[in-house]
């Protein structure tokens, strides 16, 4: 059950602009993942490039590293990420008892983490390896699970603020928040060199394809029911 918008009720995107969205957002998601599948040499140049160059300056700079360790490993952790999605979903439950929403996000949240896992087992792209690494990370590359978790967690968070009525100042706020953590979170995988570029966007790119899908099932199909 959904209160009152404090501020106005939200717009919702018509089916054909949802399926523009989903579309910008598929073709170069799927694109970037043949092209890292079949292991694209331009692709590989780039990477490794952007790689090599950024990881001197992780070894030269051991402060803004160990910034960049604690809020990766703590801050934008992708269980940091799904413990804030948990609480949502309890929130939701308990103070609204908006059971649509609550299994919508944790639905969706639980979805992107079973589809990251899956596509790194398929994939199995190798991690950057280093002589003087500065960081660790395990399993396969792609695609970054920070970087796709930090975007379907803070894309629901923008839409349920959006759903029910967040004040503007409130919205823009979270927005902020949300740019900061989703492009700072797949910045700091690339500077510990633990992750190639094309990971981290990758899992933007899933990500964000992941959210659209989402929030437009929601509307097609629970939001009607919704008293």
């Amino acid at each position: 059950m959904h209160p009152p918008p404090v501020d106005s009720p939200p717009r919702t995107p018509g089916p054909h602009s949802t399926a523009r969205t989903a579309t910008a957002l598929a073709v170069p998601a799927v694109l970037l993942l043949l092209l890292v599948a079949f292991s694209w040499p331009p692709l590989l140049d780039l990477d490794y490039h952007i790689a090599r160059t950024t990881h001197p300056w992780a070894v030269d700079e051991p402060g803004l590293t160990h910034a960049f360790r604690i809020l990766t490993d703590w801050v934008w952790d992708p269980w940091a990420m799904r413990a804030l999605c948990a609480a949502v979903v309890l929130w939701l439950v308990w103070r609204h008892r908006a059971w649509a929403p609550a299994l919508w996000v944790a639905a969706t949240c639980a979805l992107g983490s079973v589809l990251q896992q899956g596509l790194k087992w398929l994939i199995g792209r190798e991690r950057p390896t280093w002589p003087d690494p500065v960081d660790s990370a395990h399993y396969a590359a792609f695609p970054s699970g920070h970087a796709m978790t930090a975007m379907v967690v803070c894309g629901l968070l923008l839409w349920l603020l959006d759903v029910y009525g967040a004040g503007r100042t409130l919205r823009r706020t979270a927005l902020a928040v949300a740019v900061v953590s989703v492009v700072g979170v797949g910045l700091t995988r690339v500077w510990l060199g633990v992750h190639w570029p094309s990971d981290v966007v990758g899992g933007w790119l899933l990500g964000a394809l992941l959210v659209v899908l989402a929030v437009a099932s929601y509307e097609r199909w629970a939001a009607p029911r919704q008293p």
